[in-house]
């Protein structure tokens, strides 16, 4: 190959080093635009963080204050909205989180939980309703309902009644004619919603779709044993009987033998002993009923949620009556009467219930 010109060679540098530098200007401005990406992006990232830590900040200080105005403003307040004090409510709070295994999380705290669910049993307001006052979604409602409503089925062995039977000795005008009773029985009914097959079992000699409900209160009016499931078309002996065979069902003994002692009585004053005592499970079933307004009216939920209701309400009726001594919705007066003789001791268990005329006659010729 010949050689080359000096120009030649000069020129030829030229364009290399031409096309090194426009090379090298490429990579810088790739370079540059990589950088510019990089920072937008953490830029980005930061400002929705800081965003996000805001708005939570800013949504806890808001529930906070939704939950201050229905509790904690007064004790008025709290009775309308949430059917007991503030000091109870405090309580109840913290045997949830201690004995019932409530938790609360990063956005819901649990005095917000438990808030939304009182608030539903006390209004029988719908999911939507909540999720409008509290501003949560309807997610978060349903999902804190539940949480709530299983913690306090938890309690059942803390609020739940323990049996005490009247004492010989004992002063009170009402009971102390039924040596060792240990409360009141009786059933009620209480509407359900429940599918379109299952409706014939369910509807009562009324004609209401209702379960049929089986209490036991102390003289307190406080609830012993409660089993609700039951359709409204079954007796309320089948009701009985069920709960009597259940392994932990209902267990009455008979420490208390009624028969001989009543025979003492006047037929008129023996009526009228027995229905004014007896009269505290319907006055039971009252108070329950107008607390809660839930139990008025069918709810949405499934059946099995619906019995689970039923029991969350007489579990806390149980806690209210322990922790105010004045409720509210307890204003029926006891009337005085008279002092008579007491009762025989007996002995002994029952377990089965037979159906039979016996009690049916005797308490006819008292009545004659």
């Amino acid at each position: 190959m010949a050689c080359l010109s000096l120009n030649t060679r000069e020129n030829m540098r030229k364009k290399r080093m031409a096309a090194l530098f426009t090379y090298w200007t490429h990579i810088t401005n790739v370079c540059v635009w990589f950088f510019e990406l990089v920072h937008n992006i953490l830029k980005k990232n930061y400002t929705t963080m800081s965003l996000q830590a805001q708005l939570y900040v800013l949504d806890f200080f808001r529930n906070g204050q939704i939950v201050h105005r229905l509790v904690h403003e007064s004790d008025a307040t709290s009775l309308d909205n949430l059917r007991m004090t503030r000091h109870a409510f405090t309580k109840l709070c913290t045997m949830l989180q201690t004995i019932g295994g409530l938790r609360g999380s990063k956005y819901v705290c649990i005095d917000e939980q438990v808030a939304m669910f009182l608030h539903i049993l006390a209004h029988h307001v719908k999911n939507r309703v909540i999720k409008f006052q509290f501003l949560r979604s309807g997610q978060t409602v349903s999902r804190y309902f539940h949480n709530v409503l299983h913690s306090i089925i938890c309690l059942h062995r803390e609020l739940l009644k323990r049996p005490e039977p009247i004492h010989a000795n004992s002063i009170d005008e009402r009971w102390k004619w039924f040596k060792n009773c240990l409360g009141a029985l009786d059933g009620t009914y209480i509407s359900v919603r429940v599918p379109v097959s299952d409706k014939p079992r369910y509807r009562n000699r009324k004609g209401h779709i209702a379960t049929n409900v089986l209490g036991v209160c102390s003289q307190d009016m406080q609830f012993i044993y409660v089993l609700p499931g039951w359709e409204g078309s079954a007796a309320d002996s089948r009701v009985l009987r069920d709960a009597l065979r259940r392994r932990n069902g209902l267990n009455v003994p008979n420490v208390s033998g009624h028969m001989e002692d009543i025979l003492i009585l006047m037929k008129s004053f023996f009526n009228m002993k027995h229905s004014a005592t007896r009269n505290v499970i319907e006055r039971c079933f009252g108070v329950l009923k107008n607390r809660w307004a839930i139990l008025r009216s069918p709810s949405f939920n499934p059946i099995k949620t619906q019995n689970r209701i039923i029991m969350a309400c007489c579990l806390l009726h149980n806690f209210i009556r322990r922790e105010m001594p004045n409720d509210p919705y307890d204003n029926v007066v006891d009337e005085p009467v008279e002092e008579f003789n007491q009762a025989k001791e007996y002995s002994g268990s029952i377990s089965t219930i037979e159906p039979t005329d016996e009690w049916s006659e005797w308490r006819n010729n008292l009545a004659e």
